[in-house]
């Protein structure tokens, strides 16, 4: 049995938050690998500036090269369409009925587990590995869990706040301005090779490329 941990997003584009919160579920919840799995399409949003989906596949495999523990799993990306987490783990169950799953969420997210696609399906397949939020207590994510399933399925873990995300991630490429060290520096060169994220029409203070090499 292999116990593996599931952190799902756009990741457009991934980021040090991304990977802290995955290495610390992989700690702390006992986990034996942990799969970052972009969507193929976000079912209640748009991705701003996606690159498509294998742009963004290629940006999480360059993130977890060299890290055993993280592994950057295709599935959502391959199936199309809008990405649900019970299918994905109804797709990982079918391929290894032995693993145990756990999938990864901020605590904002798991209080809203009653508005997901069948929820007590999604605590059947996997437990929900939660991590901590300020303003979001255990008991309130507890009470949201209740109505499907008795609570044994959750699993809390810390992380260090960080204050960094895919939009301003984004907003900082297109004015040009440094996001070195804010994402791995492999993805940071294949922003800049391929364009993505910029306004050409803004100033620019330096390149990506010139980042990573100065």
């Amino acid at each position: 049995m292999t116990r593996v941990g599931i952190l799902g997003g756009t990741f457009n584009p991934p980021h040090i938050g991304h990977l802290v919160c995955a290495l610390d579920a992989c700690d702390q919840l006992g986990l034996d690998e942990v799969l970052l799995m972009p969507v193929h399409r976000p079912p209640h949003k748009e991705a701003a500036g996606d690159p498509g989906p294998r742009a963004r596949l290629m940006m999480c495999e360059l993130a977890v090269t060299g890290d055993q523990r993280l592994r950057a799993s295709p599935l959502e990306v391959d199936r199309g369409g809008p990405s649900y987490t019970v299918d994905t783990l109804r797709g990982l169950h079918d391929c290894s009925p032995e693993d145990e799953l756990t999938f990864i969420v901020g605590a904002d997210m798991a209080r809203r587990l009653g508005s997901w696609r069948e929820p007590a399906e999604v605590l059947r397949l996997a437990r929900l590995g939660v991590a901590g939020r300020d303003g979001v207590r255990a008991p309130d994510i507890e009470r949201a869990v209740a109505p499907f399933h008795d609570g044994s399925r959750l699993a809390f873990f810390e992380m260090p706040r960080i204050d960094v995300s895919s939009s301003l991630l984004r907003r900082r490429i297109a004015e040009g301005r440094p996001v070195r060290h804010l994402v791995p520096d492999a993805v940071l060169r294949a922003i800049d090779e391929h364009g993505w994220y910029r306004d050409d029409t803004a100033p620019r203070a330096a390149s990506a490329r010139q980042e990573v090499q100065g």
